[in-house]
């Protein structure tokens, strides 16, 4: 587990990575092209554990160390790819260019009106610094909650392991596969407009899995599909916002911090979830959920467009 919330950690911090010489108007979409990548892995993996387990076995180790071994094969030479090509570092680049910028403004500002510098975005908290993380932070308790429960919900009404791989599988395709779209989206609608649809689709997901017949498969797939949509609906128009709202100086540590409340999150909502199960039911647990995902809708308000400061 811990090696899983490492590589999750790190995979889902790649995505502000995407953004750092993105243009305002392209940022979503520079967004979710991660997103993507991160999907191809999350889809393929588990489907390689077999093959893994004897190429393993063939070696001499457990089975098991199969798909970590493969997992390491991977970050080396993901490593090795970004050390050679990713030159000059991004966010480098961007404070870099941000700076010249900043320099040519001040020069024509000093030449029509004697000023010696240009406002500059404060680092520090903010409303829409605040709304951006709100946001990721309320999708992901809700989408982990929901999401952990769902198998044991399952073999509880007699289905199979065939059936929860399924249902699971179909949750991850849409949590990520739908990410250009989202990114097109952000930067067509706004981020805000995004976060409440975000919302709107959390909502209905857990009113669908609460009032889903025990015995449809189909309806409990639904349910999940839409789950990790209104998951990646959240991430992308949340991400957006925060690289908007904070200066490229304090900009990587920011978001740092964001994402720990995120991680923080998840794991508290894997937890409390088995808690409400067992206190009450799967259709409980998803009905609060869903309603839980209109919070969104306030916390969208004070991130208001007027209020951003652009890196």
């Amino acid at each position: 587990m811990l090696v899983y919330g490492a590589g999750a950690a790190t995979n889902l911090q790649a995505r502000y990575a995407g953004a750092d010489l993105a243009a305002p108007s392209r940022r979503g979409r520079a967004v979710s092209i991660v997103l993507v990548a991160t999907a191809v892995g999350a889809i393929l993996g588990p489907n390689l554990v077999r093959a893994t387990g004897r190429v393993a076995t063939e070696i001499g180790f457990p089975a098991l160390a199969g798909p970590f071994m493969l997992a390491g094969l991977a970050y080396c030479s993901g490593a090795l790819v970004l050390w050679l090509l990713l030159r000059p570092d991004p966010l480098l680049l961007a404070r870099s260019l941000a700076a010249d910028a900043s320099s040519r403004d001040a020069e024509a500002g000093t030449g029509l009106s004697g000023n010696t510098a240009v406002p500059k975005p404060q680092p520090g908290w903010s409303w829409p610094l605040a709304s951006g993380a709100g946001i990721m932070i309320l999708t992901q308790l809700i989408m982990v909650a929901i999401m952990t429960i769902t198998p044991i919900h399952i073999e509880h009404h007699g289905h199979g392991i065939g059936v929860t791989g399924i249902v699971i599988g179909a949750h991850v395709a849409g949590m990520f596969l739908p990410s250009p779209f989202s990114g097109w989206l952000v930067d067509r609608f706004g981020y805000l407009a995004i976060a409440v649809s975000a919302g709107v689709t959390l909502l209905a997901a857990g009113l669908i899995a609460a009032w889903a017949p025990v015995d449809s498969v189909a309806t409990l797939v639904l349910a999940l599909v839409l789950l990790g949509v209104g998951w990646n609906l959240g991430l992308v128009s949340g991400t957006t916002l925060v690289t908007e709202a904070v200066p490229l100086a304090t900009r990587a540590r920011t978001q740092g911090v964001v994402d720990l409340g995120i991680a923080l999150a998840g794991a508290g909502g894997g937890l409390s979830s088995g808690l409400i199960f067992a206190a009450t039911s799967y259709a409980t647990l998803s009905l609060a959920g869903g309603l839980l995902a209109l919070s969104i809708i306030p916390i969208v308000a004070v991130g208001r467009p007027k209020s951003i400061k652009l890196a």
